[in-house]
C-alpha cells in the first residue's frame, strides 16, 4: 500500500473511544518518578498483544521502560515514536500536600475521569496523553503488518521528569532522562526520533537545565540568648538573598533569548533549620533554583554568570554565599533542515491545513536533550492544553481530539519515514 493509504487504514482503526479508553487506562495506573515498572509492562503488554516483538526493561525494582518494535526489511531508516511515562508529582497526599496544595483535587490523583470529550487525572495530558497516542499508533500500524523499508521503534522512558528520587529513597538517578538514557545504552537506537510532548508544533531543538544550590552561613544560637551572643540568622538572610535573586531571575530570559527559547529561573526550595526544635538558628540555610538554558550555552557557562551575581550579592550582604551546580543537561539541538524535522512538519501542515510556524519563548525541557545528545536527530510534536490557566490542570486534562490529530501527525512521519530506503531519504534531504 502506498503512503497515503498506509495512513488512511491506520487512522480509521483510531477512534476517539479507543484513545479516551487508552487514556484512561495509562492515567490509571500510577507511575510516578521512580515507580513507573507496572505502567512499562502494562505498555509492553499492550505492544506484544498487538503484534511488535516487545518486553519491559527493568532498570531496578521500581523503574522500567517499555520498547517494542516492528521490524522493516533493512534497507530503510529506523524511526523511533518516543514518550515519557512517569508523573511530576504522585498522587500520594503524603507526599505532595501542602506544596501542591491544601488537599488534592480529584484531576491530581492516579484515577482517570471521561468527562465527554476530557479525560482527566493525574498526568492525563504531559506525560500520560502523549504516551497513549504513541501507544495506538504503535498497535495500529502493526494490525496492519505493513511491509516497511525501516524499523519502527516505540518507546516508554521512565524518569523523564525534572526531579531526584522521591523523599530521597533509592537511587538519586530516577529522573531527568535516566529511563530514555538507559533505553540508548541498551541497544534501541534509531537513526531518527519524534518525541510526544505537548505543545502544538514542531520542536527541533529546546532549553535544557541546571540546577545550583546557594548556601548561606550564619551562627547557630538560641533564641532565649539572642540578646547576649553572636546572631547571624542565615535564614534571614536567605530572604534577602532570595529577593534579589529573583530580580535577577526577571531579567535573565531577556540575556539568553534565542529564535524559539527564553530559558527562564525559579527558587525552587529552601531548607533551614529544625522544624522540631525552633528555639535555635541553623549554621547554615540552603537555596536551591532552576536554571534553564539556551541551546549552546554551556552548563559551565551558566554557572559562572550566576556565581558572579552571587558575588555581587554576597558584597552586598557583608557574608560569603557558596554556589554549586549539583545538575547539568544542556540544550540541544536537531538542525531543521534535517529529513525528521522537515517531515514533522510536513506532517503537521497536512493535519492542521496551514503552513507552521515555529513558536518562540519555550523554556521546557524534554527527553528530546537525550535523544539529541546521543546522536539522534529529534523532533518534539505535541498537543495543546486543554486547560492553559492553571499549570496543573493544563497536565492532568486530555482532549481526544486533540490526541487523534496527534496520532495522525506520527502516523505522517512514521509512513513518510519508514516507507523510504535510506537512500531515497538522503536524496530528498540533499
Amino acid at each position: 500500500m502506498n503512503r497515503d493509504e498506509l495512513v488512511r487504514k491506520a487512522l480509521a482503526s483510531i477512534t476517539e473511544d479507543r484513545l479516551r479508553a487508552a487514556a484512561a487506562d495509562v492515567t490509571s495506573i500510577a507511575s510516578p518518578t521512580g515507580g513507573e515498572a507496572p505502567l512499562a509492562r502494562w505498555l509492553a503488554d499492550r505492544l506484544a498483544a498487538a503484534g511488535l516483538e516487545a518486553h519491559a526493561q527493568r532498570i531496578d525494582d521500581g523503574q522500567a521502560n517499555a520498547v517494542g518494535r516492528l521490524r522493516g526489511d533493512g534497507t530503510g531508516a529506523d524511526l523511533m515514536l518516543y514518550a515519557p511515562i512517569d508523573t511530576l508529582t504522585t498522587g500520594d497526599p503524603d507526599l505532595d500536600v501542602p506544596w501542591i496544595g491544601p488537599e488534592l483535587r480529584p484531576d491530581m490523583r492516579a484515577e482517570a475521569r471521561c468527562e465527554g470529550p476530557y479525560v482527566s487525572g493525574l498526568g492525563a495530558s504531559n506525560p500520560k496523553g502523549h504516551a497513549a497516542c504513541v501507544l495506538v499508533v504503535g498497535e495500529a500500524l502493526a494490525a496492519l503488518r505493513p511491509r516497511l523499508a525501516g524499523g519502527l521503534l516505540v518507546a516508554f522512558g521512565a524518569g523523564g521528569m525534572p526531579t531526584n528520587a522521591i523523599d530521597g529513597a533509592g537511587r538519586a538517578n530516577t529522573g531527568h532522562g535516566v529511563g530514555c538514557s538507559f533505553l540508548l545504552e541498551r541497544g534501541w537506537h534509531p537513526d531518527h526520533a519524534v518525541i510526544a510532548k505537548p505543545g502544538d508544533f514542531v520542536a527541533h531543538d529546546e532549553v535544557g537545565l541546571c540546577w545550583f544550590e546557594i548556601v548561606v552561613p550564619g551562627t547557630h544560637t538560641y533564641a532565649g540568648s539572642r540578646h547576649r551572643l553572636p546572631y547571624r540568622n542565615p535564614i534571614v538572610t536567605a530572604a534577602e538573598v532570595v529577593t534579589r535573586l529573583e530580580r535577577w531571575l526577571a531579567d535573565y530570559p531577556e540575556r539568553h533569548r534565542t529564535t524559539t527559547a527564553a530559558p527562564q529561573g525559579i527558587v525552587g526550595s529552601i531548607a533551614g533549620g529544625w522544624e522540631r526544635m525552633l528555639a535555635v538558628t541553623p549554621a547554615a540555610c540552603r537555596i536551591r533554583l532552576d536554571l534553564r538554558i539556551a541551546p549552546g550555552t554551556t552548563p559551565l557557562e551558566t554557572k559562572r554568570e550566576l556565581a558572579a551575581y552571587v558575588r555581587q550579592v554576597s558584597a552586598e550582604l557583608g557574608t560569603e554565599l557558596a554556589v554549586e551546580m549539583v545538575l547539568a543537561v544542556p540544550g540541544t539541538r536537531t538542525p531543521p533542515e534535517s529529513w525528521v524535522v522537515r517531515s514533522a512538519v510536513r506532517a503537521w501542515e497536512s493535519v492542521n491545513g496551514r503552513p507552521h510556524e515555529p513558536v518562540d519563548g519555550n523554556s521546557g525541557a524534554t527527553d528530546a536533550n537525550i535523544l539529541r545528545a546521543r546522536g539522534i536527530p529529534t523532533a518534539r510534536v505535541g498537543m495543546p492544553k486543554a486547560v492553559t490557566d492553571d499549570f496543573a490542570l493544563g497536565m492532568n486534562t486530555v482532549d481526544v481530539r486533540a490526541m487523534r490529530r496527534l496520532c495522525e501527525v506520527l502516523l505522517r512521519v512514521a509512513a513518510d519515514t519508514l516507507t523510504r530506503t535510506r537512500a531515497e531519504i538522503d536524496e530528498t534531504n540533499d
